[in-house]
């Protein structure tokens, strides 16, 4: 670490005021911060300070959605393999490094995009380039298809930096989770590409990896299977595993666990909305089963975006509720709406993503009417009027 703090101690004067690299300050103080603990402190005010900051709570989250994503790239080029039918012949690095190469574009055209225009604001208002986005650009490429073409990628990822997070003054301030406003970008505005049976499997070779399909191929999710009042093709054991066609990163149920493992051990997302979110959904999910006959109502929880979506998204300490009571009742209205749009609706099997934004909408009248009440209650016990 003392090497690493001399380069940057070495570099300082030529960004500081004056040097001939100032008008590129935010930069070096972005991968300064990103790389050290910074040394500065609070010069107004009385502070509350944490032995962790945003960066390494940032960190800390792209570390518990690694095995999502290792998975995720494995079973990209597993499905590949398995439709083309070489799979038995094929051996776990080939596979491996298929998925990886279809995957690794869609990582470096969301992280370019989405942090080349944060650098570029903070530039522009001179500022300091927020950390945000480390967690947004691994999130946005796990929670699409792998079929979704690199140009509409871009345009979502400037389009949930922008408008999303940028206009409302940046990390911590903004009310929709950039990486969910992502998602709802293309779906609205390019849903055969996000639909659909011809998006979910990678469908070309790759530097002589994996198999070109032929033109036309389908592969419907389970979960579009049931919409459908289809059986799904996978056993339950694929679909736990995560060997199934669905976004890159949501389909194994197993490494998504691990990755809540971690974010609850570090106490870095809230245990209350992340449980609460699995018992408004099962709640409903029961509910459905038993008046209209839906799927079973665990199967929820194992197909789609809900696991991901609970763990990772609805868990965001910024477009979240604050208050203890707040995250139950937030929570639980995400897991119910998402499997009321999923059974309800025939036209949109997934429904995890429109209810995380629906619950940031409300997240902050949440908080509000629970504070509200806490000092309606306080002032009752201290006998005022």
């Amino acid at each position: 670490m003392s090497a690493i703090r001399k380069i940057f101690d070495k570099m300082r004067p030529s960004f500081e005021e004056g040097g001939k690299l100032h008008a590129f300050r935010s930069v070096f103080d972005g991968f300064e911060t990103f790389a050290l603990v910074p040394n500065d402190t609070s010069k107004t005010g009385v502070n509350i300070h944490d032995a962790i900051d945003s960066k390494r709570i940032m960190s800390m989250v792209v570390i518990a959605l690694m095995p999502a994503m290792l998975f995720g790239m494995y079973n990209v080029g597993y499905q590949n393999y398995l439709a083309a039918g070489t799979l038995e012949s094929a051996g776990f690095f080939e596979i491996f490094c298929y998925g990886f190469l279809a995957v690794l574009p869609k990582i470096l055209v969301s992280y370019i995009v989405g942090l080349g225009i944060e650098f570029a604001w903070a530039q522009w208002k001179g500022e300091e380039i927020q950390e945000g986005y480390l967690v947004s650009g691994i999130i946005i490429p796990l929670i699409i298809p792998i079929g979704c073409p690199l140009w509409m990628l871009a345009l979502a990822c400037a389009f949930s930096v922008i408008f999303c997070k940028e206009i409302f003054g940046g990390t911590g301030m903004n009310m929709f989770n950039p990486a969910v406003a992502a998602r709802m970008f293309l779906f609205f505005a390019y849903p055969s590409k996000m639909t659909g049976d011809q998006v979910w499997v990678a469908q070309e070779s790759i530097f002589g990896l994996g198999n070109t399909l032929p033109d036309g191929f389908t592969a419907a999710t389970p979960l579009g299977q049931m919409a459908q009042g289809i059986s799904p093709d996978a056993s339950i054991c694929d679909m736990i595993c995560g060997f199934i066609p669905g976004s890159i990163g949501e389909t194994s149920l197993i490494a998504i666990a691990i990755g809540a493992c971690i974010l609850l051990l570090t106490g870095i997302a809230s245990w209350r909305t992340m449980l609460s979110v699995f018992v408004g959904g099962g709640l409903m999910a029961l509910l459905f089963e038993a008046t209209c006959q839906s799927m079973v109502w665990w199967h929820h929880f194992i197909l789609g975006g809900f696991a991901f979506g609970a763990v990772f998204m609805a868990t965001d300490p910024v477009t979240s509720c604050r208050t203890r009571t707040g995250q139950f009742i937030y929570g639980f209205i995400i897991g119910a709406m998402a499997v009321i749009i999923r059974v309800r609706n025939a036209g949109y099997p997934e429904g995890m993503m429109l209810a995380i934004f629906f619950g940031n909408m409300f997240a902050p009248t949440i908080d509000h009417f629970i504070v509200e009440r806490n000092i309606s209650k306080r002032l009752k016990r201290g006998g005022s009027k």
